[in-house]
């Protein structure tokens, strides 16, 4: 299954407050270092990472992390081993039934990498405050409703810290990015053409570019920052305008962004995870995904009935490709973010498995010519 997310460019970028690594360590990171450079692993070393509900996309995202040598790994959760969870769960087994997740997953998850500490909380992350959610470089929260994930935003962006949400329905599932404001940087052959300091797209800008010598040949390394929305705007977001004025790229808009907000909006309003297979879930649902689908002015012939029923069937279920999936992309951004390198994800990336594709979307409030947010 060929997959194209985004292209790839790759610099070392400065580190700050962290020890040098060992000899060992480039030993054993040697085939990563390769790719990255020595910075952005002395960075990973450093990073602490909270990863909220131990389910199969978590165990992805976890064993990515964790082999790659992050400094230390926090997870949560409060809900307990079931039949279900043995599945798609490398973690668990049947003797962990009955067992906290995260309890259960945790030795398992020190045997891939000892130099990585784990923590474990099994504890409902919905208790926890502002504070809390500091310790973190990263939060990384999966499987959860949006009144969740819109709390857990409300903290991190307190204190400044990117999050990531994720979740997989099956053949489905979604990647959603708020960092809020990100410095990377590209590393590139010089070109005549001098580099200007200046907005690339309505979130993206060009603030510094600077040059070396490497291999006889001139490198420059330019940096950009993008700015990001909590999750609570973007869920009300129309698509780009390069999207909306174009009705040939308004048909290859996914679907399943109106499902999924369509999702969200039905746990909001019936507090429910997903809808039941009752008549009155059912036809809330579709109601709400036709009405989603209409508010991104979608072609109306793009939704289908038979869609919808696939994607209602879909949610709950865990497919282990398409957590695989989305768990390396997830833990490679995440990666490239601790390391300062390569371009993000902005903002918000779903994932067709029946298509093989994984378009991304970078949903944003309109911004209105005195330079302020329209809600």
């Amino acid at each position: 299954m060929a997959i194209t997310v985004g292209s790839v460019e790759e610099t070392d970028t400065g580190t700050e407050n962290t020890r040098a690594i060992s000899a060992d360590e480039i030993a054993l990171y040697d085939r990563q270092i390769r790719l990255w450079g020595v910075k952005a692993q002395e960075k990973l070393r450093s990073a602490n990472i909270l990863l909220v509900t131990m389910k199969a996309l978590a165990n992805e995202i976890a064993k990515n992390l964790v082999l790659a040598g992050i400094g230390s790994l926090t997870i949560i959760d409060h809900e307990l081993v079931s039949g279900r969870d043995l599945c798609s769960q490398f973690f668990v087994s049947e003797e962990d039934i009955g067992k906290n997740r995260a309890e259960a997953a945790a030795p398992h998850i020190r045997k891939l990498n000892p130099r990585v500490a784990v923590h474990v909380e099994a504890t409902d992350i919905r208790t926890k405050t502002a504070d809390y959610f500091a310790l973190f470089d990263i939060v990384i929260v999966t499987e959860a409703d949006f009144d969740s994930i819109t709390l857990i935003n409300t903290y991190t962006r307190l204190s400044s810290r990117p999050l990531y949400a994720a979740a997989s329905h099956g053949f489905y599932g979604y990647i959603f990015a708020d960092l809020v404001t990100h410095d990377y940087a590209i590393q590139r052959d010089k070109s005549n053409v001098p580099t200007v300091l200046k907005a690339e797209t309505p979130t993206r800008s060009v603030i510094a570019a600077t040059t070396k010598k490497e291999g006889g040949k001139v490198v420059e390394i330019v940096t950009k920052r993008e700015t990001y929305s909590p999750i609570a705007l973007v869920n009300t977001s129309p698509l780009p305008t390069e999207y909306l004025k174009n009705r040939r790229r308004l048909r290859q808009v996914s679907p399943l962004l109106a499902c999924t907000r369509a999702l969200w909006e039905f746990q909001r309003l019936s507090k429910s995870t997903f809808p039941s297979r009752s008549r009155a879930d059912l036809e809330l649902f579709t109601t709400l995904a036709m009405a989603k689908h209409k508010e991104l002015q979608l072609p109306p012939e793009t939704i289908t009935n038979e869609l919808l029923e696939n994607f209602v069937q879909n949610l709950g279920a865990e497919l282990a490709p398409v957590t695989a999936f989305l768990g390396g992309v997830l833990a490679q951004d995440a990666i490239n973010v601790l390391g300062g390198r390569e371009q993000p994800i902005q903002n918000f990336l779903l994932f067709d498995a029946e298509d093989s594709k994984a378009p991304v979307y970078a949903l944003h409030p309109p911004v209105s010519p005195d330079g302020l947010v329209a809600v």
